[in-house]
């Protein structure tokens, strides 16, 4: 599982991708530059986004706008961090369903997120392993079952259609002029 997160090139920004990656996830780090984070994020698919507003808050906040009504990244999870004080009421405004969060509070989401999807991820698995077993246990009883004595497999036939009388359809009518021989 993976988040993208969106900040611009900073010294601070890879000790705040560290703290992100404690909590399992693997985070992608890019910038939000246009089509790049898009780009990425159609391509990557990840459960979560987070968006950095301490460099260019105007320029987060579009490029969250847009993260949160494109087809692609709708579904996705989309976390804000060090939103300014004065942008807070365009931010809820525009996105009611992105909150603002600490560092400290996404990488708790984060971790429960990980650990939903490794549960997730083991069902599956388990759910496979148990029909490939009762694939396996079901060909063995056919195979035992046509060594014994070899069992009619019901033919499916296909629907019949009715058939159109042929006298339903006129024959074409030739012309009652004679051909002219050149």
């Amino acid at each position: 599982m993976s988040v993208l997160y969106l900040h611009f090139e900073s010294p601070e920004r890879a000790s705040r991708v560290q703290k992100l990656a404690r909590s399992g996830a693997h985070v992608i780090v890019t910038e939000p530059r246009w089509p790049g984070f898009f780009e990425l994020a159609k391509k990557e698919k990840p459960y979560a986004i987070a968006i950095d507003f301490s460099a260019a808050p105007s320029h987060a906040l579009e490029t969250a706008d847009y993260l949160a009504k494109a087809r692609e990244t709708r579904d996705v999870a989309i976390y804000l961090l060090r939103v300014p004080a004065d942008r807070l009421d365009a931010v809820k405004k525009r996105l009611p369903q992105a909150p603002v969060v600490s560092d400290h509070e996404l990488t708790e989401k984060l971790a429960v997120a990980e650990k939903e999807a490794e549960r997730r991820a083991l069902e599956k698995k388990e759910a496979a392993a148990a029909a490939r077993k009762s694939a396996r246990a079901r060909k063995a009883a056919e195979k035992a079952s046509a060594a014994g004595k070899p069992a009619p497999r019901p033919v499916k036939k296909a629907a019949e259609k009715p058939r159109k009388a042929a006298a339903a359809k006129p024959a074409k009518k030739s012309s009652s002029r004679p051909h002219k021989k050149k």
